[in-house]
């Protein structure tokens, strides 16, 4: 009998000392720029890049491990998370199925979850070649226009007062559907076609049709906060649609200016990038806007429901032609990239 517990302790052992050997191959340490394709460079990190062609066990491992993409992925993995909850959350006291004025309110909520999943995804993944690098932030760009699309119906269905909706009702949702998609084209395109070098043409590409499409989705809004009587300004949801205003115009600055880490070069490979402070800031927005628009929901159906009557059912149509659009467009481009990877090889 000691005989066998001996063995199998020695077994055990031999078991427990291997475990680092079989590990090894999950955690190869980050690397410089100088070893990373030039497509995976950022501005002013020089380290803290993962390895490329390793194993897809090894990127999904890279979730608990310290690399200059890290940051980026808890940021967005948790904000998906918690909307999972609060949706659950809804869904208890929200008839989703049967009310006709809770389909916009769903679709907003969908749209967040997707672009923040596809972005963690996008963020965590990407490091594993440069077709796969291209082919997720493709597929980042379509959750993004699917959640400018939510917004812009969210805004436009329960937060717009009737003045404004009279003035942009012939017009609005169009719009929003072709600025959604052209946001979603262009930051592609920009993707595909403009690198470091070519800066100005790529914010051009990407953020000219992004701002369009904010200006036009955040109207409603602005007008409702300019134009709300001294006796409303202390609505919550007015509060939370203040916030994420704030919010958003906060992440822009830190999207479009590559701070702090212009000012500490080398210092911020891991922690302190103006893209994490970013999504930081559009996780906050995002919060806040589906609090804002609960709140517009539960409260504001007597004027919402006499605007929108029964177009719900429209809007839940062109989201899906959104949705489709921008699918098409990122396949159409991922198969470009591939086709100038495989000419690049030859």
């Amino acid at each position: 009998m000691a005989t066998v517990v001996t063995e199998k302790l020695s077994r055990l052992f031999i078991n427990v000392r291997q475990v680092p050997q079989l590990l090894a191959p999950l955690s190869p340490s980050t690397v410089s720029s100088s070893e990373v394709p030039k497509v995976f460079w950022k501005p002013y990190i020089h380290t803290g890049y993962r390895p490329v062609q390793q194993t897809w066990r090894y990127y999904f491992s890279t979730l608990f491990q310290q690399h200059n993409e890290a940051i980026n992925v808890w940021t967005h993995l948790v904000a998906t998370l918690i909307l999972l909850l609060r949706f659950q959350q809804l869904s208890r006291r929200v008839d989703f199925g049967q009310d006709l004025h809770a389909q916009p309110l769903l679709i907003i909520i969908v749209a967040s979850i997707t672009y923040l999943t596809f972005s963690t995804l996008a963020h965590l993944l990407q490091a594993k070649s440069e077709f796969w690098h291209y082919s997720f932030f493709f597929m980042d760009y379509v959750g993004v226009a699917i959640y400018q699309y939510g917004s812009a119906l969210g805004h436009y269905y329960y937060a717009i007062e009737p003045s404004w909706h009279e003035k942009i009702k012939g017009f609005y949702m169009p719009a929003a559907v072709l600025l959604a998609w052209l946001s979603c084209a262009g930051s592609c395109y920009a993707k595909y076609r403009y690198h470091q070098s070519a800066r100005l043409l790529s914010r051009l590409c990407q953020e000219l049709p992004s701002g369009l499409a904010y200006m036009l989705d955040i109207s409603p809004v602005v007008h409702r906060i300019f134009t709300a009587p001294p006796s409303e300004q202390a609505d919550p949801a007015l509060l939370y649609h203040k916030c994420q205003v704030l919010f958003f115009l906060i992440g822009a600055f830190f999207f479009s200016h590559p701070y702090p880490e212009k000012w500490f070069p080398g210092k911020c490979h891991f922690f302190g990038q103006s893209h994490q402070i970013f999504h930081v800031c559009l996780v906050l927005c995002t919060l806040a806007q589906i609090e804002a628009v609960v709140l517009d929901y539960e409260s504001r159906r007597q004027i919402y429901s006499t605007l929108q009557g029964d177009l719900a059912h429209n809007f839940s149509a062109l989201c899906l032609f959104t949705v489709t659009c921008s699918v098409l467009t990122a396949a159409y481009m991922a198969r470009k990239v591939k086709n100038k990877l495989s000419f690049k090889e030859e």
